[in-house]
């Protein structure tokens, strides 16, 4: 099930591991041995994020996933659900039936 991972950075460790010079080099790393479909970098309510992209085969692999930005940064993780277009389609009948049940009408 693929999956978006947005990972926040506390700005203080990050700042520290810049001036060491592993910042880089540790997500480089990581990202390396998770392998995501992508991965953007930004800044979001004023701390660096990660949004990442992950297809995982079993719910298991989110200690896979998630433990590597906990241990190396203390940073924080969430996970959202990611449909592809391919998969939306394939929940087309779902909507429908919700639509038909519940849809306002008027």
């Amino acid at each position: 099930m693929r999956f978006l991972m947005v990972v926040t950075l506390p700005v203080e460790q990050t700042n520290r591991l810049m001036v060491e010079g592993s910042f880089v080099k540790t997500v480089t790393s990581i990202l390396e041995e998770q392998r995501p479909e992508a991965a953007y970098f930004t800044e979001l309510n004023g701390q660096r994020t990660a949004t990442i992209y992950v297809d995982l085969k079993d719910v298991s692999e989110i200690v896979k996933f998630a433990e590597p930005w906990w241990h190396a940064f203390g940073g924080s993780v969430e996970w959202h659900p990611a449909m592809t277009p391919e998969d939306l389609g394939r929940g087309g009948p779902f909507l429908e039936a919700a639509v038909k049940k519940y849809g306002r009408r008027g």
